[in-house]
């Protein structure tokens, strides 16, 4: 016997079989190289703004590459081609094109303003215009939804893992969890903006060689479309009253608008116009890499026929109809959206409860000691991801309405702020707890329309503010007479 031999002898059964061998010597190899990069990265990182912007230094390439893989999450690749697959192409489905959109919108309206304040958080902008106070009740507004999406990407990446190895899913999820809080908290933004360009390559590559795969199967491009032109129809979809459709496509257009996530590496750019046309091209990419899934799903049908689970559509043709090389590049990609989902959510929300929080309440000046807090912020938010996804009953469906807890008194206190003097830090304060409030009781209420009814209670209770702010006031001696 050979030494390839001795070495096949001693492999456990489940690792000799094709499609779980490769997948997992890909993703040994992926998270360790990305250990590695936060290692490399962390020599350079000696103050807080190397660690939370990367010294604001981003050029084209991590700028639109990271925006990219941070938006591009497994969501995007497993939720749309699922929502296509079982109600075609119709007004109803806002992903991808709803996030593109947001990105698109945000580069052109939100990146220059905000990288020429000079931030190093959001919540800063709200320091700049409102004060302290202010500052600190967006921050803990904003920490809840980036902890409960991480949770819910580790517990995802801890099924991945556990789905092609032996592994059981709780271990499965501490290791996931062990290698990104790891590499996070080593080499902070500029190692998750490095990873996140190799990640979104791994995925896009992965995309773009599964369509040409399936393609192929289906007959060639003249067939794809002609199956694509014949698929279901707008006819077919679930026709949903118009409200709902609206709220679809705002939720992710503009609650996802002034997310945290993409504001922090649009500020760590090294020019405004370089923060600009990143985001530009982040979401011409998006928009580009996301219609593949979509593509897939209206091509899904003629290969896999009915299923009873639509999300696993894209998982089953990829292991279906991919070579080896190619599936375990595919699981590679998918592991590689969820790491760059964590990470980024990890640092951000970590910055937020460091920065703008622990730092000026302990009167921490030295930079050394900045860099700590912010490293031992993403391991408490990490270790606090890790227990939610642990005990992930109902997580998932609170992570659904994290993308719009809260954003609706965000947004309008963000674009108020950079774009207007209007407003004070009372009316600040109160639209922030209004959009919160509103959204919450509007779920629990079980409205169809949560998002949209926050976010014009956030606006009527800004715009009442700032009249109350503006209206003038009778002297004291006139009261009563």
């Amino acid at each position: 016997m050979g030494a390839a031999g001795m070495l096949a002898s001693s492999l456990p059964p489940w690792l000799l079989r094709k499609d779980v061998t490769l997948p997992i010597i890909t993703l040994a190899l992926l998270l360790l190289l990305q250990l590695g990069i936060g290692f490399w990265v962390s020599k350079r990182i000696t103050t807080e703004d190397d660690y939370l912007v990367a010294g604001r230094g981003f050029g084209y390439i991590l700028g639109c590459g990271s925006i990219f893989a941070t938006w591009f999450g497994a969501e995007t690749v497993i939720g749309s081609s699922a929502t296509v697959y079982q109600e075609g192409l119709t007004f109803n489905s806002a992903e991808p094109f709803g996030y593109g959109l947001c990105l698109i919108v945000f580069g052109a309206v939100l990146s220059r303003p905000l990288w020429k304040r000079q931030l190093t958080t959001l919540a800063d902008l709200y320091r700049q215009r409102f004060g302290t106070t202010v500052e600190r009740i967006a921050a803990i507004v904003l920490i809840p939804s980036s902890v409960l999406w991480a949770g819910a990407q580790m517990r995802a990446l801890g099924q991945v893992i556990a789905g092609i190895s032996p592994i059981d899913v709780e271990l499965a999820i501490g290791i996931g969890a062990l290698f990104t809080i790891a590499y996070t908290a080593v080499g902070g933004l500029l190692a998750d903006a490095v990873t996140d360009v190799i990640q979104g390559s791994i995925l896009s590559i992965a995309l773009i060689a599964m369509l040409v795969v399936i393609v192929t199967q289906v007959g060639g491009p003249a067939e794809a479309l002609h199956i694509i032109e014949s698929s279901r129809s707008l006819a077919q979809a679930p026709v949903h009253p118009w409200y709902v459709v609206v709220e679809s496509w705002a939720i992710p257009v503009l609650g996802s608008l002034a997310a945290t996530e993409v504001i922090g590496r649009s500020i760590a750019s090294r020019s405004p116009e370089v923060a600009q046309r990143s985001a530009l091209g982040a979401g011409a990419l998006y928009l580009l890499i996301g219609s593949i899934p979509v593509m897939i799903a209206l091509l899904g049908s003629t290969l896999t026929g009915p299923i009873a689970e639509p999300e696993q559509l894209l998982p089953m043709v990829a292991q279906a109809w991919l070579p080896a090389p190619l599936y375990a590049l595919f699981v590679a990609g998918l592991v590689s959206a969820l790491l760059s989902t964590v990470d980024s959510t990890l640092l951000v929300a970590s910055g937020l409860l460091s920065h703008n929080i622990v730092v000026p309440l302990a009167n921490v000046t030295e930079h050394r000691s900045k860099v700590r807090l912010a490293r031992l912020g993403v391991v408490a938010l990490g270790v606090a991801s890790y227990v939610l996804a642990l005990n992930a009953e109902g997580v998932f469906a609170l992570v659904e309405q994290a993308s719009a807890f809260g954003s609706a008194g965000i947004l309008v206190t963000v674009m108020f702020a950079l774009f207007t003097p209007w407003g004070g830090p009372a009316t600040a304060i109160a639209t922030l707890v209004a959009g919160v409030a509103s959204y919450s009781l509007a779920v629990v209420l079980d409205t169809p329309t949560p998002f949209l009814i926050s976010l014009a209670v956030s606006l009527l209770v800004w715009l009442t503010g700032c009249l109350a702010e503006t209206a003038p006031r009778r002297p004291a001696s006139a009261v009563g007479t």
